[in-house]
């Protein structure tokens, strides 16, 4: 097997979009954790909908299906990418500015993936594509 431009332009599109999706699944998770109890985050007990968290897990939740589907891929991640700068600045970097001290590196990691996602569109799998917009 030889890795020429056409198996990296055969493969890349699908990549990511693997990378879309799973990032999506991964997302929901903290949706439904803080909207739903589900799965059980301790600290969400009690969580009020109209509060700044109730607000994240709106956007997590919707924000990570529309992800997992790949529609309207590229608006939806550069508004998820805000949404995980302004957490780790208000959550995280107070207690300490690097990530490894303050526990934000799933903060960092989430908001430059969908800040990639946001330019590269949804890739391979997705409804965007479905609608022949790549990543719209």
């Amino acid at each position: 097997m030889s890795l020429t431009p056409a198996f990296y332009a055969t493969w890349s599109p699908r990549l990511l979009g693997l990378l879309r999706i799973i990032l999506g699944f991964l997302y929901i998770q903290h949706g439904t954790a803080k909207l739903f109890g589900v799965p059980h985050v301790a600290m969400f007990d009690g969580l009020q909908l109209f509060s700044l968290m109730g607000a994240a897990g709106v956007l997590e939740l919707v924000g990570g299906a529309l992800l997992l589907i790949g529609l309207f891929t590229r608006p939806v991640a550069f508004i998820l990418s805000g949404q995980m700068a302004v957490a780790y600045f208000l959550m995280h970097a107070p207690a300490a500015f690097l990530p490894i001290l303050n526990g934000g590196e799933m903060a960092v990691m989430y908001c430059f993936t969908f800040l990639y996602l946001a330019a590269a569109g949804g890739g391979a799998y997705s409804l965007d594509a479905v609608r022949g917009k790549a990543g719209a």
